[in-house]
């Protein structure tokens, strides 16, 4: 069941929020994306939405939302990886950026993180310490 796509569900608590804010982030463009790896063998993907008043009235980052929601439904299948929560936060050029470019924003900062997360300093941070 490789070919499968992996299951992709919402972020809902405060919490896991909190959790997502201290893992790395990368801003490109329209958009910042947040990506915490939960470290289970989970299979899912989680992702969360989020636009602050700066960026306008309800209008407007209900807007923003919307299209941050449209992206990561066509990014996350091929871009997320299982066991990892995402949030993705709207800026200020989120409402009226050009589709394909608020699109390459997200690819592009999902495939920087990604690259991060597979760094070896971070690889040996992981690795378990041998026991005494």
């Amino acid at each position: 069941m490789t070919g499968a796509p992996p299951v992709i569900e919402r972020l809902k608590r405060r919490s896991e929020f909190l959790a997502a804010a201290r893992a790395p982030s990368c801003a490109k463009g329209a958009v910042v994306v947040q990506a915490r790896d939960r470290a289970d063998d989970s299979p899912l993907i989680r992702v969360g939405f989020t636009a602050t008043r700066k960026i306008g009235g309800a209008v407007v980052r209900n807007r923003a939302k919307r299209r941050l929601r449209a992206a990561a439904q066509a990014l996350l299948p091929q871009l997320g990886r299982p066991g990892h929560d995402y949030v993705l936060i709207a800026r200020n050029g989120t409402p009226t950026r050009a589709w394909p470019r608020l699109l390459d924003d997200v690819k592009t900062a999902l495939i920087s993180l990604a690259a991060e997360s597979d760094s070896p300093s971070r690889a040996s941070q992981r690795a378990p310490s041998p026991s005494a």
